[in-house]
This record gives C-alpha cells, sequence and structure tokens, in this order.
C-alpha cells in the first residue's frame, strides 16, 4: 500500500519552475532515490517533503494524511544534511539525545533512546566523544542516529555521503543500506552520484529540468533506459548516431549493423545506445576493425579507448590478470545484438 504520496508537486520561484508536476508513489519501507544533475530539482523536492518549502500547487499525503501545509516540526520526518549539523559543544549522545528533548522526552528515557540509536550505527565506544574528535564517517553516522532516535516514518537524506573520501563513501552505502533494511523506515535519498543511487535504491527517480525522467528500479534504469538522457547519465554509454535502413538493420558511417525487431521506420535517424562492458575486444577473429588508442588500468578492469568505423569507443573488459590490450594494437571489437539500446532521438 502507498505510504507517500507525492501529487502534482509544483515548485515555482519566480517566472522559474524548479519542479514540475511531480507524481510519485513510495511504499512503506521503499528506499527512493531522486538522481540528477545540479539544478534538476531533486532537492527542491525532498525540502518540500521535508516542509522547509512550500509547493507552488501539488499535494503531500503520509500514509493517507494531508501533510502539504503541516509544518516541519510536526511532521515528525527525520532529515539528515550533507553538513550534518552537530552541535560542537555536545557529545555524540547529546547531539541524538537533543530531538527527544525538544520532544519533552524525560532524560532517562532519552539517553536510553539515544544510546541505542548510536549503538545501531556502531558508535556505542564514541557516545561521550564531540564532533571535533570524530571522523567524518562517524560523524555522519552520528547525524543519522539524531535522525533515526525519533523513529520518523520517513527519513530524508540529503547528500549524506558527499563529504566523505571515496572509500569510507562505498563502506558508508553498505552500512546506510543495510541498517535502512533492518529498520524498516522509508528512506529518501538525495543525489547526483549515480553509483550510490545504484548500489543502495529500490528504486530511483532520474530528474531533468523539474521533471522525471525515467523511475525504475535500479537494473531496470540501467539495461533499459527510455530516453538518451538517462541512458547517458545513469552510467557510462556509447551513444551513436545511425539510421534504420530495414527492420533488423541500421547502418552508422555507412556500417550495417544487424539490430534486430528495432521498430523504427526506415530512413529514420536512430541513436545507438552501447554499455562499455557489453562490448568483446579480441586480438583476432570476428568482428569490426578497431585500434586501441588508450588503455587504462582501473584494477578490476580495464579502460579502453578505441577508433573503429562507428568513431570513438569507450570499451570496458574486466581483469583477468592477463595483460591488457596496449595504444596502438589492432583489435576486434564485436557486441551481443541484445546489448543495443535504440531511441528515435538525436543524442
Amino acid at each position: 500500500m502507498t505510504f507517500l504520496t507525492l501529487q502534482n508537486l509544483t515548485k515555482s520561484f519566480g517566472d522559474f519552475r524548479a519542479v514540475r508536476d511531480m507524481t510519485l508513489s513510495i511504499e512503506r519501507g521503499e528506499f527512493i532515490s531522486l538522481l540528477g544533475p545540479s539544478g534538476c530539482g531533486k532537492t527542491t523536492t525532498l525540502q518540500m517533503v521535508a516542509g522547509l518549502l512550500p509547493p507552488t500547487s501539488g499535494t503531500i499525503l503520509l500514509d493517507g494524511k494531508d501533510i502539504t501545509k503541516t509544518p516541519p516540526n510536526k511532521r515528525g520526518l527525520g532529515i539528515v544534511f550533507q553538513s550534518y549539523a552537530l552541535f560542537p559543544h555536545m557529545t555524540a549522545l547529546e547531539n541524538v539525545a537533543f530531538g527527544l528533548e525538544m520532544r519533552g522526552v524525560g532524560k532517562a528515557e532519552r539517553l536510553k533512546r539515544a544510546e541505542k540509536a548510536l549503538d545501531q550505527v556502531k558508535l556505542s565506544h564514541f557516545i561521550q566523544r564531540y564532533p571535533k574528535q570524530m571522523s567524518g564517517g562517524q560523524r555522519q553516522r552520528v547525524a543519522l542516529a539524531r535522525a533515526l532516535v525519533i523513529e520518523p516514518p520517513v527519513l530524508l537524506l540529503d547528500e549524506p555521503l558527499s563529504n566523505l573520501d571515496a572509500k569510507l563513501r562505498e563502506e558508508m552505502r553498505i552500512e546506510l543500506r543495510l541498517l535502512q533494511q533492518d529498520i524498516g523506515v522509508t528512506t529518501i535519498l538525495v543525489t547526483h552520484d549515480q553509483e550510490e543511487a545504484l548500489s543502495m535504491s529500490d528504486r530511483i527517480v532520474v530528474m531533468r529540468d523539474g521533471e522525471m525522467a525515467q523511475i525504475a528500479a535500479p537494473l531496470d534504469l540501467y539495461e533499459r533506459p527510455t530516453n538518451t538522457f538517462v541512458s547517458d547519465f545513469v552510467g557510462k554509454t556509447n551513444l551513436i548516431t545511425g539510421i534504420a535502413c530495414g527492420e533488423d538493420t541500421i547502418t552508422v558511417d555507412g556500417q550495417v549493423l544487424s539490430a534486430p525487431g528495432h521498430g523504427h521506420p526506415k530512413g529514420d535517424g536512430v541513436t545507438l545506445s552501447i554499455r562499455p562492458e557489453k562490448f568483446v575486444l579480441s586480438a583476432d577473429g570476428d568482428g569490426h576493425a578497431a585500434t586501441i588508442r588508450a588503455a587504462i588500468f582501473m584494477g578490476s578492469s580495464w579502460l579502453y579507448r578505441v577508433d573503429s568505423p562507428m568513431g570513438e569507443l569507450f570499451v570496458a573488459q574486466t581483469n583477468t590478470g592477463a595483460p591488457g590490450f596496449t595504444r596502438g594494437q589492432s583489435a576486434r571489437l564485436s557486441w551481443p545484438a541484445d546489448a543495443m539500446t535504440l531511441f528515435a532521438e538525436a543524442a
């Protein structure tokens, strides 16, 4: 059953529409990510859900109740900001207990609940430390515990991992997702990091210019994007312009490529999308002639830039422990027919 509903939610600043007629239904316990480039409206949407910004029009329903005009402090939602916003003069325990104190919870009860929340985020041994005595990851967990301790119906996360270094950010993604699943709290994450959204979400809302470009589960979004913007923004891809020339073929710079059942009228321009990891590079054999122009070792994989009859392409290959291709080397390039996604639009 739908737990949180946004109905035709719109926010305008003068003549500029930051969010346009957004309609979204979120299930209880679901983890939803709002993903998109800067200025796409994702943070504005989160702020309207939080009550920090009044919508110009539209409705927000929480468990069947209209909260569109309910003040932020009456909504009972948990919010974690990018800055964490911890009180520097308070210990971790005091920071977490503060929200309960504002709600009139007695001292003994709020300290007990604060200790439990810190234990949930694995900070039991840090309850008496001040923010300046903790690492970025520990401060992030304190902010998360502070949001969870009030037992919110919805947890709102505004790019909470963006201040962490790459390795810690990856670790915190896993920890945050496991914690969310254990607690079962309905969560909305705002992020511009596609890997973050793909690795943590039940569904992802890709936003562009204040509108929803696509809503889907991570695998569906990655494998079956519905337009070139989503295909290019979510993960790496190669966008190739071609022309439909038959029921099962297209041409790209004079090269005839197999595209079974593409469904586009003959003569129409199309854009072909192929993910770098879908390509197969071999030293010889079948496929199109290609030349390696750059070889970058990524640890778990190789990333190549190759020249091909279809133009410049990026190709990713799993590291098997064997030496990779080298710059200037000739190779053969192929891919399975079902690795291609075709769009009737310009790249």
